[in-house]
């Protein structure tokens, strides 16, 4: 059998071309689009079939209200991890993945290493959505375990690449992790879910470069062993 060729099977092709989109248009998703992504996307496997993921979707003044609220707690240097999400400090090779993703994205914005004020408002566009009119919040109880992260994990997945069914595309966001009490206060999260991720939603700016990142994968014999005996 020919090996298949990504291109011309959709399901690969939505896989191989997801990115994470840094500028959206400001044209509006319908409810009933993201509503469909989610019910897709809800076939994504759990332990059990626990399902534990829920979703929090902020368009309009709801979008609007969280964007103020964590970026002014940004300002005020109120930061609150909702959990550890990496080492510290880092370690090789994460180092070197992490600093070539971060200066290959600066360079595209016309950033230079030492210029701390652009660094800092490029990262507070984390919390506009990068204009993208939807903008969703990923959580979970937080008396379930390492399982149900590996459930969610999934579910995000799923979500991402059924968007770019209806021709969306995403930004997976942890970064609103760090202000959790801001995002709770906007959007009536209860403190017994903890907020996993935040994720933007909609329609690609084609014309900006920084969506012209390419993220650089190792081959698979760098990550897989393959055992046959």
């Amino acid at each position: 059998m020919p090996p298949l060729d990504p291109k011309t099977v959709p399901v690969l092709d939505a896989i191989a071309g997801r990115k994470s989109v840094r500028r959206f248009l400001p044209d509006p998703v319908p409810e009933e689009t993201v509503r469909k992504i989610l019910e897709v996307s809800a076939r994504a496997p759990s332990g059990t079939n626990s399902q534990p993921w829920f979703v929090h979707v902020a368009t309009g003044a709801a979008r609007d209200r969280v964007s103020r609220e964590v970026i002014a707690a940004a300002k005020a240097g109120e930061r609150k991890e909702e959990y550890e999400y990496s080492p510290h400090p880092w370690f090789e090779p994460y180092v070197s993945r992490r600093r070539k993703v971060g200066y290959d994205l600066y360079a595209l914005y016309g950033i230079k290493k030492e210029d701390m004020p652009a660094r800092t408002a490029a990262a507070l566009r984390n919390f506009e959505f990068f204009g993208a009119p939807v903008g969703l919040f990923f959580s979970m109880d937080r008396r379930l375990l390492y399982g149900s992260w590996l459930d969610c994990g999934m579910f995000m997945q799923n979500v991402m690449v059924a968007a770019r069914g209806f021709g969306l595309e995403t930004c997976p966001q942890e970064a609103w992790c760090s202000y959790g009490p801001a995002v709770r206060r906007a959007l009536g999260i209860p403190d017994d879910q903890v907020l996993m991720s935040g994720m933007s939603l909609g329609y690609e700016d084609k014309s900006a470069p920084e969506n012209g990142l390419v993220t650089v994968r190792e081959p698979v014999d760098v990550f897989a062993k393959f055992l046959k005996e």
